[in-house]
């Protein structure tokens, strides 16, 4: 029975919503090459439930009528906020993940060359990129005054969760109309600042 409930403990962990018993019934079928009783898997559900209502742990099973997933104990909720507002505050602005979308696709690319394709000045934009290690020098560019050449870093790969510049999207990856919804960056103009810069 205990290797049954780890694997319903898996799925419930992994699953990115509510996760329905049929759903797990139908993947552990699949994965034993046989049929699991629907009552085994309710009884391996009851015996996490209980486990997960001890108060070593800060989460528990939850059973809602979509299915079950994990969620945290109201007891965290002062702590798990704090963290969300600290995270909302490490978000990219438009400008900054424009700019940064440039850098990754174009690098290595000077200031101007960025400027040149938004249509806007980049200096603050970019010094917060480079505060915030999404980018680094990568150099300097041959051209007259020898300008900063631009790239991204490895500290990119890890907030976007990519290991490495070939996982990035194609165009042919975008559906039509997502395309269409872009943002035009050569709309002239100053740049406008966003406090998620700060």
């Amino acid at each position: 029975m205990d290797f049954l409930i780890n694997h319903v403990e898996a799925l419930v962990f992994s699953a990115s919503q509510p996760i329905a018993l049929s759903d797990i019934k139908n993947c552990l079928n699949e994965m034993f090459e046989a049929d699991i009783p629907e009552n085994d898997i309710s009884k391996a559900l009851d015996l996490l439930t209980e486990k997960y209502q001890h108060d070593n742990y800060a989460f528990s099973i939850f059973h809602g009528g979509c299915g079950y997933q994990f969620l945290t104990k109201p007891a965290y909720q002062a702590s798990i906020g704090i963290l969300l507002k600290q995270q909302s505050k490490k978000r990219l602005s438009t400008s900054a993940l424009e700019t940064l979308s440039i850098i990754a696709y174009k690098q290595p690319v000077t200031r101007s060359e960025l400027e040149q394709i938004r249509g806007v000045n980049c200096d603050y934009t970019v010094q917060k990129l480079l505060e915030k290690e999404l980018i680094e020098i990568k150099g300097k560019s041959d051209a007259i005054g020898k300008p900063l050449l631009y790239g991204t870093s490895d500290k990119f790969m890890d907030y976007f969760g990519i290991n490495s510049l070939n996982d990035l999207p194609t165009p042919k990856d975008f559906k039509q109309e997502d395309l269409d919804k872009g943002t035009d960056f050569n709309q002239g103009g100053n740049e406008q600042v966003n406090s998620d810069d700060d």
